[in-house]
């Protein structure tokens, strides 16, 4: 059985005295030997919406960067610092179909692991349901490749591309 990596083995100096005796603490953090910081690996946030019409429909996005790229995708990305996760969504959804949301309603939460640059960012995904008036104004922009609506019994969670949107997709029908 092949073990994996610790999640923070990319990381080889010490942010706070640039020590390159920088090792593992414990299976969620790395210790510095010259000045004793302590870098705990927390998860990033993440949001991602259900974005609905008054019958029902839902908007998705096609995701027109990697990881997935081509797949489907509900609207979202990360959280900026300084930012709550309802503004996150708000944001997300604006940047990426510059549609603002009538309601907006947390859901739950799932972790994730999202590939990027050739690292694992461990990641809490925020889904939020969120309703408005009407899908035919939403456009792709930022990095969505494309946007489609789907009718509520055609919801199919397997052509979606990222683990946690399929589980939250398979969540969010039942």
């Amino acid at each position: 059985m092949k073990t994996k990596p610790h999640p923070l083995n990319k990381f080889k100096y010490c942010p706070v005295c640039g020590s390159d005796r920088f090792v593992v603490n414990n299976a969620k953090s790395k210790r510095c030997m010259d000045c004793g910081f302590v870098y705990y690996f927390n998860p990033s946030a993440a949001v991602a919406c259900f974005v609905r019409d008054a019958t029902g429909n839902l908007l998705v996005a096609v995701r027109g960067n990697e990881p997935a790229k081509g797949k489907l995708d509900l609207p979202g990305g990360f959280v900026d610092m300084d930012e709550t996760g309802e503004e996150a969504a708000r944001r997300e959804l604006m940047e990426e179909t510059g549609l603002s949301p009538d309601s907006l309603r947390y859901l739950f939460s799932i972790p994730n692991i999202y590939p990027y640059s050739g690292f694992e960012v461990q990641t809490l995904d925020i889904f939020f349901e969120c309703t408005v008036a009407d899908l035919t104004e939403a456009i792709a922009a930022d990095d969505v490749a494309a946007l489609t609506v789907i009718a509520p019994g055609e919801v199919d969670a397997e052509r979606f591309g990222l683990k946690s949107v399929r589980e939250a997709i398979a969540r969010y029908i039942k």
